[in-house]
């Protein structure tokens, strides 16, 4: 039995694949959720297409999904929060970080999802990144300021020029 990708710790025929294959409608936004990110890691992109709903649907580029899902190789999905989204709600979002490697680089896509049920069954309809915010451990050098390498030196005439 394979694991399945989305790290449910579930068998994947048990857990995704029938989202996937289409014998069973995810009953929550953060099942749909799972399932769109296992069919990328799987290559059953079409998944992603039918799952993605219809107002945003013509936003979707195929060609592009599909070349950098499988030159991709998925490291893991982590879901960091649900709002809404349940099996009687008509609404929901999914937060979540998945890692990937991309031309070598391993990278990690962050993003808030929203999902909307159409006819008792569920939709991606768009997500925003979510930025990490970087944090200085020393406080901003001004132009005026001392140079931090020492010279003495204004920071705008030394390492800021």
């Amino acid at each position: 039995m394979q694991a399945c990708p989305c790290g449910s710790s579930e068998n994947y025929n048990n857990c995704c694949e029938p989202f996937i294959k289409g014998a069973k409608k995810a009953p929550t936004a953060e099942k749909l959720m799972r399932s769109r990110y296992s069919a990328f890691a799987v290559g059953e992109l079409d998944h992603v297409e039918r799952t993605h709903h219809a107002s945003t649907r013509k936003e979707l580029d195929m060609e592009g999904v599909k070349s950098w899902a499988l030159n991709s190789e998925w490291l893991g999905l982590e879901i960091l929060g649900t709002e809404a989204g349940k099996e009687k709600d008509s609404t929901g979002k999914v937060e979540f970080k998945c890692r990937f490697v991309f031309n070598g680089a391993t990278q990690t896509h962050h993003e808030l999802s929203t999902f909307e049920k159409v006819d008792g069954e569920w939709f991606f309809v768009d997500g925003v990144m979510r930025n990490n915010t970087v944090r200085r451990d020393a406080p901003k050098v001004g132009r005026n300021d001392p140079c931090p390498c020492g010279s003495g030196k204004k920071a705008k005439k030394c390492c800021h020029q």
